[in-house]
């Protein structure tokens, strides 16, 4: 009887150890699987690469619809692009959308220079993203 307790006492630290191990590997997997954030500052436009910037509302349902697309497109197109968001609301973001008069859930696309090339309303595709930046 001594032996099957002894036993069993020796096995819960390992028990516990394996089962830590397993909730912080799931969570680190959780983390390597999340987007990344986006910038919501703009002194990279005009820096050498082409930026997407999206007018983000978090009052409306397009916006977390459009950034799932750009966080797809993203990850397709690595760091040749830049995408950010000028959010209502911030001063950082208002002043961009006043500077081109830009309106909600619009899409501005600068090129390496930082001029504005391109603008189109919200929701683009990833595949169409990708299209519309190369």
């Amino acid at each position: 009887m001594g032996t099957d307790n002894s036993h069993s006492t020796r096995r819960k630290p390992w028990i516990a150890i394996g089962v830590i191990l397993s909730i912080v590997l799931l969570f680190w997997l959780l983390l390597m699987m999340m987007p990344k954030g986006f910038k919501s500052t703009f002194e990279e436009i005009g820096a050498g690469k082409p930026v997407l910037v999206f007018v983000y509302d978090p009052n409306l349902a397009v916006s977390s619809s459009q950034t799932e697309q750009m966080n797809e497109a993203r990850a397709l197109l690595d760091d040749n692009v830049l995408f950010l968001l000028a959010r209502v609301g911030t001063p950082e973001g208002q002043q961009l959308i006043a500077k081109h008069r830009a309106g909600q859930a619009e899409l501005l696309l600068f090129d390496a220079s930082g001029s504005l090339i391109k603008r189109q309303f919200a929701v683009r595709g990833a595949n169409e993203l990708i299209q519309w930046v190369q």
